[in-house]
């Protein structure tokens, strides 16, 4: 059973670690979305036990109990990350290892790669963001209006940001399912509508509420980072990498992952039909089987 661990940093901070029982199975590294933190995913964990995997995450920093960077209008880089990362595994004694990263996450499976490519096996983004000033990419193109908002307020700055943040509607505790639906149906297309019910809402929910428990701070960071740069190509990564992107997806949309796809050495891309932001998990068991033949 996973259990939270806090893992210093050399600069005084703690990470928030959430991990298993590794010795069994390879280590995944899972880059959760924004926002959001470190809690258990079962859908995710069900599928990586079952093609030889072990998940391990952890809350990147203001989310859950992870300390804060210190503040910077410019923000963090995306490779920042990556560098606590790679601290996760070293204190946990793992040199070799998967990624994953889901939407937010997305730049930080790329960035662990590219700083780490002997240590790195084999990568998988799921609905990724691309750089914001990625060459022949309209990167709002087809974005609901309610991002769209968003990372014009997080370009601002983050004094900017953080208030854009705060002001935005807090879920209430003890949301039904149709209430959390409706408190994103502008973020939704039908097939991720759909989807978010069951175990996925409750993960959702959960990951979303332990991400807010230090306010927005987490949230910023990780808004700046994405506009920013990200501080490591891209196209510089060795490891092999699959690409996972829904046409249908109102939140990173399509042409992201198809800039991605197009520019990552040697990047095999599974664009799906019928498939959107949230809904992509009903792939979970696809895109371990395809990462663990990679690695």
């Amino acid at each position: 059973m996973a259990e939270y661990v806090e893992v210093p940093t050399p600069d005084g901070r703690l990470l928030e670690v959430l991990a298993g029982d590794w010795s069994e199975g390879h280590p995944l590294l899972f880059h959760h979305g924004t926002p959001g933190a470190a809690v258990p995913f079962s859908i995710l964990e069900r599928a990586a036990e079952a093609h030889g995997f072990r998940v391990i995450s952890y809350s990147r920093p203001g989310y859950g109990g992870s300390t804060p960077w210190p503040f910077s209008e410019r923000g963090p880089r995306i490779v920042d990350d990556a560098v606590d990362s790679l601290i996760v595994l070293h204190h946990l004694g793992l040199r070799r290892f998967a990624t994953l990263g889901w939407s937010g996450g997305g730049p930080r499976a790329l960035a662990c790669a590219a700083i780490n490519p002997e240590r790195c096996r084999a990568v998988a983004t799921l609905a990724s963001v691309a750089p914001y000033d990625a060459a022949g990419l309209d990167w709002t193109n087809g974005m609901a209006d309610e991002n769209v908002e968003e990372f014009a307020a997080a370009v601002k700055g983050a004094a900017a940001y953080h208030e854009f943040l705060r002001a935005l509607p807090q879920p209430a505790e003890g949301h039904t399912e149709e209430q959390v639906v409706e408190d994103l149906a502008g973020l939704l297309t039908p097939v991720d509508a759909g989807y978010l019910t069951g175990e996925f809402a409750t993960y959702f929910d959960h990951s979303g509420r332990r991400g807010r428990e230090q306010g927005v701070v987490g949230w910023r960071d990780d808004g700046l980072s994405i506009v920013g740069d990200w501080g490591f190509d891209p196209r510089a990564i060795t490891a092999p990498v699959a690409v996972w992107h829904g046409r249908e997806d109102a939140m990173v949309p399509f042409g992201h992952g198809e800039w991605l796809a197009e520019r990552l050495p040697g990047a095999v891309p599974h664009f799906l039909d019928h498939t959107g932001h949230l809904s992509m998990w009903e792939r979970a068991d696809e895109v371990l089987r395809d990462l663990a033949a990679r690695y």
